[in-house]
């Protein structure tokens, strides 16, 4: 044990077989378009079903990818990459550094699953809390309302 709280993550090898409709995946990030805060790299945001990436089954929502063929993805903006991943070919390899499992405590490399900011954890915490304190009001309202008319029937 090295003391660290998260086990090392290691580095996955992924070889992807261009399909009919490309790789099969979407990409965030850039140093121009960060999608994890302080962090300019170049996540996977969505498997789409039945392409190359789902068929394969090791590639996932959350995933970091190094690199490309060899190439590697750091300080690059999210149109180069974009622009690697069309001209890379139809044999793929991908160097890919896989999401925290969502069940560890403390913070992860990267945000929740799908195209959603970082900030949008706290973000619905704040949207249920102010359901919350808007229903106390509407139920005090009626409470204070009502109560004359209640002590009436009875």
């Amino acid at each position: 044990m090295n003391g660290s709280l998260h086990p090392a993550r290691k580095v996955v090898d992924i070889k992807l077989k261009r399909g009919p409709a490309g790789l099969g995946f979407n990409i965030v990030g850039g140093v121009d378009q960060q999608y994890v805060m302080n962090d300019s790299g170049i996540y996977v945001s969505k498997i789409k079903e039945d392409g190359a990436a789902a068929l394969d089954g090791r590639l996932k929502e959350g995933d970091k990818i190094l690199a490309i063929n060899g190439i590697k993805l750091e300080d690059r903006t999210h149109s180069a990459t974009v622009e690697l991943f069309r001209t890379a070919g139809e044999d793929v390899e991908l160097l890919v550094l896989p999401k925290l499992p969502a069940h560890m405590n403390g913070p992860t490399s990267s945000p929740p699953d799908g195209d959603s900011s970082s900030s949008s954890s706290s973000s619905s915490s704040f949207g249920v809390l102010a359901a919350l304190l808007g229903a106390a009001a509407v139920l005090a309202f009626i409470v204070m309302r009502f109560q004359p008319q209640l002590r009436k029937h009875f």
